[in-house]
C-alpha cells in the first residue's frame, strides 16, 4: 500500500525518523512554488520521483475517492503507494462528507503532509455523484469539511488544500474562497475556468482578483507549457505557486528550465520506472508524451504502437543511445 519496496510497519519507522514538514512553508520561501498537479493515471510515485529531479517542489498524488479509500483496504492498496524519498506531498480527495474526508485523511496522515479536496473536477460521473467541481457551489459543506479534517487530523502541520474551478460569477468564486479561509484551509489552487470551458484560454485575470481576495497562499493552474509561461502566468497573477499537468507530462524537466524533454530525462524515466515495476502500459504512455515534441510523425507510428518493455527499451537504446 505505502511502498513498492516497504512494508508499512518499516516506512512507518523511515518516516518517524524524518519528521513532517509544513508544506505552507513553500509558500514563503521567495520563489513560485512549481507544483504537479493530481492527475488520474500519470501522477504516481514514479512519475513523482521523475518530475522532483527536475525543480519540482510539491507534488499531488491522482484524484482517490475518499469513501472507497476508507472502506476498501484493496482501494488502499491500489490507490495510494508512496516511500519515503515522496516529499512533500499532497493527497487528494474527492468526497461529499465531511467526516469521510476526515477518515481518510487521518488514514494518509503519518505518510503525507496534507491532504486537498477536489472541487473542481468537471468529469459527469464526478459531478453526478456529488464530488468534484459541483463542490464550488457549496461553500458551507466545503467550510464544513476543512474544519474536520482540521480537528480530526492530530498533527497540526498537516496541510488542508483544496482545488477549485470559477464561477461565470467571480462574486460567488469569492465569497467560497473566502469562507474555506476561514475554516481554516491552508492554500487554494484555481483551476482558471468555468465547469464547461475545456481548451479555451485560461482566466488569468480572474485568478489574480481572488488571489487579492483572500490572505492564504493561491495556486494558479492551467495552460502552463514552459518555465516562461509560469513566469508570466506568476508576473499577471501575483500567486504564491503554480500548478502543471499536461505541461509536466509532455516535459518532466520543464521546471528546470528546458523547452523540451532532454534524453537525460528519459533515460532516468526508464531507471526509475524499471525500478519502481511500473506497469508497461503506464511506462509507455509516459514515454509516448516526453517524445511528442522531438520525434517525427513516421517515429511515432513505429515508437507508439511498440507492445513490450524490451521492444521499447531496444528502440530507445537504438535511436537515442538510452540504456
Amino acid at each position: 500500500m505505502w511502498s513498492e519496496n516497504m512494508c508499512l510497519s518499516s516506512l512507518s519507522r523511515e518516516i518517524l525518523q524524518h519528521p513532517l514538514r509544513n508544506p505552507t512553508d513553500l509558500f514563503h520561501s521567495g520563489h513560485i512554488v512549481k507544483i504537479c498537479a493530481p492527475m488520474v493515471r500519470y501522477s504516481k510515485l514514479s512519475f513523482r520521483t521523475l518530475v522532483r529531479k527536475y525543480n519540482c517542489d510539491l507534488c499531488y498524488t491522482p484524484m482517490i475517492v475518499a469513501a472507497d479509500f476508507v472502506r476498501s483496504e484493496k482501494a488502499r492498496h491500489s490507490e495510494f503507494t508512496t516511500n519515503q524519498g515522496d516529499r512533500p506531498l499532497i493527497v487528494q480527495f474527492a468526497a461529499k462528507e465531511a467526516q469521510v474526508l476526515a477518515d481518510a485523511a487521518c488514514i494518509v496522515s503519518p505518510f503525507a503532509d496534507g491532504i486537498d479536496l477536489n472541487c473542481g473536477c468537471p468529469q459527469r460521473w464526478a459531478m453526478a455523484e456529488g464530488y468534484g467541481a459541483c463542490l464550488i457551489n457549496k461553500p458551507e459543506l466545503v467550510q464544513d469539511m476543512v474544519k474536520l479534517v482540521k480537528n480530526q487530523v492530530e498533527n497540526p502541520l498537516f496541510s488542508v488544500s483544496i482545488k477549485i474551478r470559477i464561477h461565470d460569477d467571480l462574486k460567488r468564486t469569492i465569497d467560497l474562497c473566502q469562507k474555506a479561509e476561514a475554516a481554516g484551509v491552508s492554500w487554494i489552487t484555481v483551476h482558471g475556468r468555468n465547469v464547461e470551458e475545456r481548451h479555451q484560454p485560461v482566466h488569468c485575470d480572474a485568478i489574480k482578483i481572488i488571489k487579492e481576495s483572500v490572505s492564504i497562499p493561491v495556486v494558479a493552474n492551467g495552460d502552463m507549457k514552459s518555465l516562461k509561461d509560469v513566469e508570466d502566468v506568476h508576473q499577471i497573477t501575483g500567486t504564491d505557486g503554480v500548478m502543471v499537468a499536461r505541461g509536466l507530462l509532455a516535459n518532466p524537466a520543464m521546471f528546470a528550465g528546458y523547452e523540451e524533454t532532454p534524453l537525460e530525462c528519459v533515460q532516468d524515466w526508464v531507471h526509475i520506472a524499471l525500478e519502481h515495476g511500473t506497469p508497461f502500459m503506464c511506462f509507455h504512455h509516459h514515454l509516448m508524451y516526453m517524445l511528442e515534441r522531438i520525434t517525427s510523425k513516421q517515429e511515432k507510428k513505429i515508437f507508439n504502437v511498440l507492445s513490450s518493455t524490451s521492444a521499447v527499451l531496444d528502440y530507445l537504446r537504438d535511436n537515442y543511445g538510452v540504456q
